[in-house]
């Protein structure tokens, strides 16, 4: 050995190069190796074990860590690797569900992160820790506490712009989210249509939000008793007060009161602001119900929703009452624009929409069915701009209505009913920024800053005009017999489908 080796050797061991390098480790936590990639047989070398246990500190270690009680606990998981964080949850010293209040607010991302590892190791694909999901780059401060739970990244979905489309003598472009060929094409060719009779007019004849508690008594008489205190001048008088001392935005609109056996229902509708008002809602129920409670001590309160509201669920109550916002859109298209853009005939349309939209649903029991695919349309807005989508349900209860017009009948007058879009541009899905991005473009991100409520109307009407474009556009495929070419044009995954399963016509030359 020669005298520079030597010289070295007594002052630098085996151990401490060994120190060394937890040291670094511990400094350095993201400089950790990752995972071994599980082999062909689904385990991994004997190397890539070595390798691995010897840049993992052990449990009982990274546990001291973890625990130390100096500083906070973001600051020690600072101090740990990705593996060795894993390794504390999978021990049950860490719960999955907290990693983002664990980590703190500025290392959100490495929470998912952590948390798809743990989730992909424990099921039984193990597939979503490398899956094509995507999770990075995204701002998950605003989902957290308010969108999900137990985030593991993110479903990007296509985004496209139907239109624009004039709705009350303005144009705005139709934004839809959807994996549906043909869908925005086709009711981008019935804004067209619309647009060339001058476009769509609204008409916003209801605004309220729901809830409808179910309350028990302990008989009918006393169920009965308080459905009459409700129904007076000082029982909604009451009710009205407490409901609205819980937001500036809360207008009790009116009570609707029903009884089943000892069992009261109430169906409190207010306006709502911007927002599309479920939180806020609930909130002035439960005051209210509080101060009925005074009132009539032996009652109780099952639920505060008792599917009387009601929410995101089929209901001949909101048909009839309304949920939401309540429209009507109407436009007239030329009759030569129905020949030459929509390639049919006023009159092969008002036929069809009777014996489908309006017979057809009927025959079905269907309870505001009364279109041909309203909730298309709908949908793809709703995840565009941030809305519930569970609440499609409702709210693409519509009624299609053509009829002729003009002076000899040439002219198309077509018309939807939809008593209950339930949106918001405050809230929920709309603080997600690609979300609030689409209420830019139409103008209507946040709280109207003059008229409270303007804007979830105004989101509303869009909503309702573009849902009169994919109706026309879809009765004009269907009455011209061009839905099935379309969608075979359009609507095919060549990734998925191969070129075998494709039919072929009996008779047509082969390519």
């Amino acid at each position: 050995m020669s005298s520079i080796a030597q010289q070295h050797s007594a002052f630098f061991s085996v151990r401490d190069l060994d120190l060394k390098l937890k040291q670094v480790r511990l400094a350095h936590p993201e400089q950790s190796l990752p995972s071994p990639p599980a082999s062909d047989s689904g385990s991994s070398s004997p190397k890539q074990d070595s390798e691995e246990s010897y840049f993992l500190r052990s449990l009982k270690e990274c546990l001291a860590i973890y625990e130390e009680p100096s500083r906070p606990r973001s600051a020690s998981l600072a101090l740990l690797s990705d593996e060795e964080v894993i390794m504390l949850a999978n021990n049950g010293h860490i719960a999955t569900y907290a990693l983002e209040k664990l980590f703190g607010m500025d290392q959100l991302e490495r929470a998912v992160r952590i948390r798809r590892a743990i989730i992909s190791r424990a099921s039984s694909t193990g597939t979503l820790e490398s899956s094509s999901i995507p999770y990075e780059n995204y701002d998950y401060s605003r989902v957290l506490g308010a969108c999900c739970e137990n985030v593991v990244g993110y479903i990007p979905i296509p985004l496209g712009v139907a239109g624009p489309l004039t709705v009350d003598g303005k144009q705005y472009p139709i934004p839809m989210a959807t994996a549906e060929g043909t869908l925005v094409a086709s009711t981008s060719r019935g804004c067209k249509a619309l647009n060339a009779g001058g476009g769509v007019s609204t008409v916003l004849v209801g605004d309220g939000m729901t809830r409808g508690p179910a309350i028990d008594f302990p008989s009918a008489i006393q169920a009965g008793a308080a459905k009459a205190w409700i129904d007076s001048d000082e029982g909604h008088k009451a009710l009205r007060e407490a409901f609205e001392s819980t937001s500036r935005f809360a207008k009790l609109k009116s009570l609707k009161t029903a009884i089943a056996g000892r069992t009261l229902y109430v169906r409190f509708a207010t306006t709502t602001g911007d927002a599309m008002g479920m939180n806020m809602i609930s909130k002035g129920t439960e005051k209210a119900l509080e101060a009925m409670q005074k009132r009539f001590p032996e009652m109780v309160v099952l639920a505060l929703s008792g599917n009387y509201c009601t929410d995101k669920k089929p209901a001949a109550i909101n048909w009839i009452e309304g949920r939401g916002k309540s429209v009507v859109a109407e436009a007239v298209v030329p009759g030569h624009i129905v020949k030459t853009v929509l390639k049919t005939t006023v009159r092969d349309l008002c036929n069809l929409n009777v014996k489908k939209n309006l017979m057809g649903s009927a025959m079905a029991g269907s309870i505001g069915g009364f279109n041909a695919h309203a909730a298309n349309i709908l949908t793809a807005i709703f995840l565009a701009t941030g809305q519930d989508p569970a609440q499609n349900v409702e709210s693409s209860m519509c009624m299609t209505l053509m009829e002729p017009t003009g002076l000899n009948g040439e002219d198309l007058l077509v018309s939807v009913t939809m008593p209950c879009i339930e949106v918001g541009t405050v809230g929920g899905g709309t603080v997600l920024a690609p979300q609030q991005g689409v209420l830019d473009m139409l103008g209507v991100r946040g709280a109207h800053p003059q008229q409270p409520g303007q804007n979830a109307q105004t989101l509303a009407r869009i909503i309702a005009s573009a849902v009169l474009a994919g109706e026309l556009s879809l009765l004009s495929a269907l009455a011209a017999g061009h839905l099935i070419k379309a969608h075979m044009a359009h609507n095919r995954s060549q990734v998925n489908t191969p070129a075998a399963s494709v039919p072929v016509t009996p008779g047509a030359a082969r390519c």
